[in-house]
């Protein structure tokens, strides 16, 4: 890295990568402390100031009041409870736009200094266009919310959610590009591995796409035991919607049912390509990496069961959600790194 010439745009990358962590990050509590429906309007310039006095108050306050969440739940709110939940929604909304600011900036600069060659340049554009998508569907989510019923769709927020894991990989594998450039010659168990890391990498996605259906129907809050679901592994109601398929995708406790052994899918998996990297010489980066993505999918494991049986308190949820981001990103840096040297 010190003699990197790339090095500013590396920083660049990996500061952008951490802004997308904190933003999941904040969105999960927006999310858990029920504060993501609070302002109903996307205004992405004029938004970018709080209210500062009462009577500014007042004008997202009444807004708020003409939303279903608040004529069908939160009726009862004073100013004060409006203040409680509006904050959280607006950081979040706040850091939305410093990414978007922070990403066009330099940008523009590392561009008129023609710091990118052509290739790169064209993965500069890739990143652009997801970074607007993602904001553009978190707006399309919090939308579903504001109709008849005070609750996002799930499926948008899943949506939502894996646009900002798709955001961070593609600037972390970018990033990863630029650290370490060089090519090795693989052997045939490294090909090996490779393949079953992609079959690792994909549960993972999937994984992550069911704890958002989980979330979007607050499906933590059934079934707080494990590893039973009540008294048995398999409940008649994870199998009570009709027609078939729709317990895996809109019941919430075929949705749960789901996330549970999905989860134990991704643990053999790791375990697996952990145990089968071991065989392979790798570089001291190689095995850090391999190790580390191992210790992480333990510690996940843990909070997921913990996070259950404590009907998702938000510390947990948060915890839990902060495992998901360093599996994905693990992952895809111990399959960067065997294409790599260190």
């Amino acid at each position: 890295m010190k003699n990197n010439p790339h090095k500013p745009i590396v920083i660049w990358l990996l500061a952008g990568c951490f802004l997308i962590y904190a933003m999941v990050v904040i969105g999960g509590i927006t999310r858990l402390t029920h504060s993501g429906l609070s302002m109903v309007e996307w205004n992405p310039i004029i938004g970018s100031l709080p209210p500062t006095s009462d009577a500014a108050w007042q004008i997202p306050f009444e807004k708020y009041k003409q939303s279903p969440e608040y004529q069908l739940i939160n009726n009862q709110f004073t100013l004060e409870e409006f203040k409680s939940i509006y904050w959280w929604e607006y950081i979040h909304r706040l850091l939305g736009r410093t990414i978007g600011v922070i990403f066009l900036v330099p940008f523009v600069y590392f561009l008129v200094k023609k710091k990118f060659d052509k290739s790169f340049l064209k993965k500069m554009y890739v990143l652009l266009f997801l970074g607007a998508l993602q904001g553009a569907l978190g707006w399309f989510m919090v939308k579903s919310g504001l109709q008849k019923e005070p609750h996002v769709s799930h499926y948008r927020l899943a949506a939502h959610l894996i646009s900002a894991f798709t955001v961070f990989g593609f600037t972390f594998w970018y990033a990863m590009d630029l650290l370490y450039p060089k090519d090795i010659v693989e052997t045939k168990i490294s090909k090996r591995v490779r393949g079953w890391s992609r079959i690792m990498f994909g549960s993972i996605v999937l994984q992550i796409i069911y704890g958002a259906f989980v979330a979007g129907l607050k499906a933590g809050l059934f079934y707080n035991t494990y590893p039973m679901m009540g008294h048995s592994l398999m409940p008649d109601t994870v199998t009570s919607f009709e027609p078939f398929w729709k317990n895996f995708l809109e019941n919430p406790s075929g949705v749960q049912f789901l996330h549970r052994y999905i989860a134990i899918a991704v643990a053999i998996l790791v375990l697996f390509v952990w145990e089968k990297s071991r065989l392979m010489e790798l570089s001291k980066l190689q095995r850090s990496a391999s190790n580390f993505m191992m210790s992480v999918v333990v510690i996940q494991f843990i909070l997921g069961v913990i996070t259950l049986i404590y009907s998702v308190p938000v510390t947990m949820g948060v915890l839990h959600q902060t495992g998901a981001f360093l599996l994905f990103a693990s992952s895809l840096f111990f399959i960067h790194s065997l294409r790599k040297t260190a």
